[in-house]
Formats: structure tokens, sequence, C-alpha cells
């Protein structure tokens, strides 16, 4: 059989919300479709990584950025995935001594990080606020974003549709393989998602992001989704592309908050200034750096100290990986 095929744009899949990543070039660091920015905070040091260096902190529905003011290649982006806890703890800050500070713990690529950002305007809560309620928004709103399977995304026969979502088509007669066996149920196509549940059990059920789809395509067997009625195949195919590259277009990724006191001029473009002309790819520089954010809580005791001749000191033994060298100068 012929295959109706649609693949998935140049820009991928987004990575935003589920990596963290320093040394972005300007692009990386300018809003994908599908994400604004929530809230700008222009006075912000990361305590952690660059004490002593003020920065812009950008808030979207996705992600954490900052950058800092002496060079717009010393950035960090942090996606709210990777985010594990929130607290607020006091931290010795160069710009503002011993102030209050966001404490992000995080994982990525199976280590812990620790970021920390101190607001540098005094008596203002706006960066804790602001930052534990879109995390909230976020996290609230995994349908729009996530795989989900076995969820109560179905009452008496009615899929429950998530704010802004919009029902496009119903097939009834759609079998979910799995092997050589099916079930037969009802797939609803809307402008966010895939959801198909079987006829005779709504509990088993499967909510497909359009945001996960890198292809669309048919075959004449060992499908995920594949339309029992004979005929009907490559005609839902070509809806399921059509409503995907919609999506593409313009994605609706779920996470809304307005911050009430924020300046208007967070309502632009996150960045307005130039950045440098040099673009950072990714290196044994960037790795060293990010060992300044690492939170290495699961030992259970500090390591054995070793002599490091550089120094002409004992020190204790870093992970496997890191230089002492360009840990000093990070």
């Amino acid at each position: 059989m012929a295959a109706a095929d649609a693949s998935g744009p140049s820009s991928g899949q987004v990575w935003q919300d589920k990596e963290i990543r320093l040394f972005l070039p300007a692009q990386a660091v300018m809003c994908r479709k599908g994400e604004f920015v929530i809230d700008r905070m222009n006075s912000v040091e990361d305590t952690k990584g660059n004490n002593g260096t003020r920065g812009t902190l950008l808030i979207t529905n996705l992600r954490m950025v900052w950058i800092s003011h002496k060079s717009f290649k010393t950035n960090l982006s942090v996606g709210y995935s990777c985010i594990q806890t929130i607290t607020i703890r006091s931290a010795p800050s160069i710009l503002r001594a011993r102030a209050q500070a966001l404490y992000l713990m995080t994982k990525f690529d199976e280590a812990r990080y620790e970021f920390i950002f101190t607001s540098l305007v005094e008596g203002s809560p706006r960066l804790f606020t602001t930052v534990q309620a879109v995390f909230r928004a976020y996290e609230t709103s995994k349908l729009y974003r996530d795989l989900k399977l076995r969820g109560a995304i179905v009452r008496d026969g009615l899929l429950r549709q998530l704010p802004d979502e919009e029902v496009f088509n119903r097939l009834d007669g759609v079998m979910n393989l799995s092997s050589d066996q099916g079930n037969l149920g009802v797939l609803y196509l809307t402008n966010i998602r895939m959801v198909w549940h079987a006829s005779l059990a709504e509990n088993f059920n499967v909510s497909n992001p359009l945001d996960q789809i890198s292809k669309v395509h048919v075959r004449a067997s060992t499908l995920l989704l594949f339309l029992a009625l004979s005929g009907r195949r490559e005609a839902a195919c070509k809806e399921v592309s059509s409503l995907w590259k919609v999506f593409l277009a313009d994605p609706v990724l779920g996470v809304k908050h307005t911050v009430e006191d924020a300046p208007t001029s967070t309502q632009s473009a996150p960045l307005e200034r130039r950045a440098d002309d040099v673009e950072i790819v990714d290196s044994a520089e960037t790795s060293d750096t990010m060992a300044a954010y690492l939170a290495d809580a699961s030992k259970a005791a500090d390591r054995e100290p070793v002599f490091d001749p550089e120094l002409g000191l004992a020190v204790e033994a870093l992970p496997p990986g890191y230089d002492i060298g360009k840990l000093w100068s990070a």
C-alpha cells in the first residue's frame, strides 16, 4: 500500500521545557512557536554560577532563561520539566550580602543541578510568587504536552475537553493494535491531541498530544491506530496531518498565568538587544561550567581528599569527567 506521509518541521520537537542548556545562541534564547514571556525581571542575580553578576530573568510558559547584563553569551535555560523542587531560603549574594533567594533543585541527563536566583529589588516578592505560580500551572497542564494512558479523559462516551480544546472529528471503528491483536474503539481528533478509547471500556484509553507526534503515516499492518473500516485510512491520515501542521504553526501548550503588576513590555519579544556575533556549541567548556551548578545530594559523605598539583592543595575529589582548571575559571 502506498504510504500517506507527513514529516515534522525542521524546528523539531519542543525541547525548551525538557532540557537545561548553557551558552545558548540568540535563536535558542528567543521564544519558539507556542512559547511566550509571562514575566521579565531585569535585576536578578544567578547566585550559584555567576554570583555578583546582574542579569535579566525571563519566565515563559515553558522555561526560565537568565541572561547576564555583561555578556549575552553568558546565559542559561532551565525547563520546567527538569525542576523537582522549588524552595525559598537565605543565600550569600555579592550584590545583596545575605538575602532570600529562589532555590531550584533540578534533574537532567541523570545528574542533579541546583540553581539559585536572587532578586536585587529589595522587598519585592515577584520572583518567588511568579515562578511558583507558573510552575504549578505547568504541572497541572501536562495533558497538553505528555502522553497519558488510562486516564480519566472520557466520561459517558464523551471526551472531557481541555480549556481551548476543540473536537474536529470523531471516528468510530478505530482499532488500537497491540502485536497481532487489537481493541475496537473510538478516536477523537482535536486541535490539541488525539484521544482513543475502547468501545467496551472507557478507562482503556490513550491521550496523545499533537506536540508528541514526529511523523504521521499509514501502513498495511502493525499500526498503533488502525482504521478498521477499509478505505478510510488515507482520509484519516490526511486529516491528522492537517491538524498536526496547524498545531505546529501555533501550538497550544496549556500553561496560562497573568502577572498583575508585570510591565506591559513582557508581551514583546524577550530580547531586543543585539546579541554577540558568537555561536557557542556544546563542548567540554559547557560541561565544566555545568559543574558549577552540580548538586551532588545523592552522596552519603564527602569524597576522599586528593592532592591537586595545580593548586598545591588537597581538595575533595571531583566527579568523573570534570577538570579543576576549567572549574576554577568557570
